[in-house]
């Protein structure tokens, strides 16, 4: 696949919302490993291959984290993840799918046992932002490679 065209240049104005939106997301998580896995386990569900490559690429960069990459599709049957992990990556499933159930009020309790309601809603803000991203992206026709050709 082709990229379709260079958005970015195209309308300025709404990519830079989303670097807005992305910034806040960015900042407001003092835990990067944390948020590259949201970042991951969100573009897995929705099957954007470029943010897939992006941000494992990303996560590599901060160290050892090849296993947990390759098992994040099956977190809940590793011991790879710590409790607090599984629980932001449990709210990131309900999130990202939250036409299917919603977020319920079980994984709303699991995900404040390590987190206050600040982070909680900092956690929503950064799944929805990957989210945005992915859709931007596939819409756009991204790909892993589509810059190299």
């Amino acid at each position: 696949m082709k990229l379709r065209f260079n958005y970015r240049k195209e309308n300025t104005p709404a990519f830079q919302a989303m670097l807005a939106m992305d910034k806040y997301a960015s900042s407001s998580m003092e835990d990067k490993v944390l948020h590259e896995l949201i970042k991951i386990r969100a573009s897995q569900i929705n099957g954007c291959s470029y943010c897939i490559d992006k941000h494992t690429s990303d996560l590599l960069k901060m160290g050892d984290h090849d296993r947990r990459i390759r098992l994040m599709s099956v977190w809940r049957e590793t011991s790879l993840f710590t409790d607090k992990e599984k629980a932001a990556l449990e709210l990131t499933e309900y999130v990202t799918t939250v036409a299917n159930a919603g977020v319920p009020d079980s994984v709303y309790e699991r995900v404040r046992e390590y987190f206050s309601e600040k982070e909680y809603v900092d956690l929503v803000m950064a799944i929805a932002t990957i989210n945005s991203w992915n859709r931007i992206a596939i819409s756009m026709g991204m790909h892993p490679d589509c810059f190299d050709q």
